[in-house]
């Protein structure tokens, strides 16, 4: 099966393209902003425009743009080609590659919204032990931590209670295939780690 994997949750802009589970082809550019004008011309630029038999999706949590970016334009390319789309949590992927084959534990730390780290815990096989969490710094700082720390905010939570970090700091789509496929969904909604800051008036 060819599948197209991307990932967009963070300020780097990512894709791969994988064929009976060997990486193709990829690109993985650290933007900032500018998914929007980039993601489409990436996909262009690899073999056969990146035609592939499935789509998997990055579903945050992270980036509220970049996740939303990125779902629509796997939901467009999976009607166009008439193909399933696939989402999978933006953290785990960061896990799987922390991991990299190994038997380790997993703690992922990464940027927020509004000063906060999105924190979550991943075991052996790759699971989550716990729920996303949207903490602030000091806060993440009491929480017990795994074998391994990493993600966007793993070096500074490692300073703040004395443990190294791992260099695997962003997620990158030609790592996509080592999340476990328990954690693959079918309905496609961002994962947003947080609640919303407007709330219905009472």
């Amino acid at each position: 099966m060819r599948i197209l994997a991307i990932e967009t949750a963070t300020e780097a802009c990512s894709i791969a393209l994988f064929d009976q589970g060997q990486l193709l082809d990829a690109r993985h550019e650290v933007l900032g902003r500018g998914h929007a004008e980039r993601l489409v011309p990436m996909i262009a630029e690899l073999p056969e425009k990146g035609h592939a038999e499935q789509i998997r999706i990055s579903l945050g949590p992270g980036s509220f743009t970049g996740v939303r970016i990125g779902l629509a334009v796997a939901r467009a390319l999976g009607v166009a080609w008439k193909i399933p789309v696939r989402g999978y949590p933006t953290l785990a992927l960061v896990a799987a590659m922390a991991r990299a084959g190994t038997e380790r534990t997993v703690t992922v730390c990464m940027t927020g919204g509004h000063g906060e780290w999105f924190v979550q815990d991943f075991g052996t096989d790759g699971m989550p032990l716990d729920d996303v969490a949207s903490l602030t710094p000091d806060t993440a700082a009491m929480r017990r931590t795994q074998d391994v720390l990493a993600g966007t905010r793993a070096e500074d939570l490692g300073t703040m209670i004395g443990v190294a970090s791992a260099p695997i700091i962003l997620p990158n789509a030609s790592d996509a295939l080592i999340v476990p496929d328990a954690l693959l969904r079918d309905q496609l909604s961002p994962l947003y780690g947080r609640a919303p800051d407007a709330k219905l008036p009472m």
